[in-house]
């Protein structure tokens, strides 16, 4: 495993960590205890020490499986980042709660799901510019770091292109960028991943095999069953991904290379990006994660990454 810098917060962290969207039931499957517990444990084996969650995984559902485990392990030897702004209801069904006392009941719920007494990053989730407009959810929050609950802040975006939460961010003592990247979808190195190195901010690239259409499995024509995520996708962007997916493992993928794990070391090789967090669903997919920092395209730790 290698390891970066995560911007202006100093906290090292290993390139690849682990998404769990997947264990709060979206993914089309009910996790166990023991079968988190083994994809925690694997992910430690090899060197992952960040752990990607969030209040609306389920209701806390995700975190609490987390913090089974953590209570089990060491918590120091994790960096655990979740986020807050939404209240989990049904599979896909959400409510935006943004104000400062919903919000510090959010992390008050989340620590306790946790089991621990702080989180690394706390990330403002996926919430509109109005929502995100608001100086006293973030004196609020400032109020949780200097208590010691929240290590450090950061912003979720939405939108791959909101530079405008971007440029905010230190503003707002926000010191990490959460986006989706991958070969897919690139809109933030046009003006987010500019703004991220000129403020120094740490970069975590959600959905970096494109919600596993970069992981090589699927061919033009694939489909999904009603239980699969990607059964919303519109299928004539589904048809237009595969056929790109099938050109770029063709024209850019290494013979011999498995394409998700390049797919992971493509995001790593932008200047910008410090980890990667995608999900996975046995310790066998954690494994295929980790062994991305292999790949030659991946290097320890930028030399802008401490100013």
């Amino acid at each position: 495993m290698k390891y970066r810098t995560l911007g202006k917060t100093g906290l090292r962290t290993s390139v690849v960590g682990v998404g769990t969207w997947q264990f709060g039931g979206e993914w089309g499957m009910d996790f166990t205890q023991k079968e988190v517990d083994a994809i925690l444990h694997k992910s430690k084996e090899v060197g992952i020490n960040l752990i990607d969650t969030a209040e609306c995984y389920g209701d806390h559902l995700s975190e609490k499986f987390i913090g089974n485990f953590l209570k089990q392990d060491h918590r120091e030897d994790w960096l655990v980042a979740t986020k807050f702004g939404h209240k989990f209801h049904h599979n896909f069904e959400r409510t935006n709660h943004w104000s400062p006392e919903e919000v510090l009941q959010q992390l008050d719920d989340s620590l306790r799901a946790l089991q621990t007494d702080y989180v690394d990053l706390y990330q403002f989730h996926s919430g509109s510019d109005e929502a995100f407009r608001n100086d006293d959810l973030w004196t609020l929050l400032d109020k949780q770091v200097q208590a010691g609950k929240i290590r450090h802040l950061g912003i979720s975006i939405g939108s791959n292109q909101n530079i405008y939460q971007t440029e905010l961010a230190t503003e707002y003592n926000a010191k990490a960028i959460q986006v989706v990247y991958n070969r897919l979808e690139r809109e933030p190195e046009e003006e987010v991943f500019p703004s991220c190195e000129n403020q120094n901010l740490g970069v975590l690239a959600r959905v970096p095999l494109a919600s596993g259409y970069l992981s090589g499995k699927y061919k033009p024509g694939a489909q999904f069953g009603e239980q699969d995520v990607r059964h919303k996708h519109d299928m004539e962007e589904v048809a237009k991904k595969l056929r790109e997916v099938e050109r770029i493992q063709h024209e850019e993928v290494p013979e011999g290379v498995n394409m998700a794990q390049w797919a992971l070391a493509w995001c790593l090789k932008h200047p910008a990006v410090t980890t990667v967090i995608p999900g996975c669903k046995n310790v066998e997919q954690v494994e295929l994660n980790a062994s991305a920092a292999d790949l030659d395209l991946v290097k320890e730790d930028h030399p802008q990454a401490v100013k």
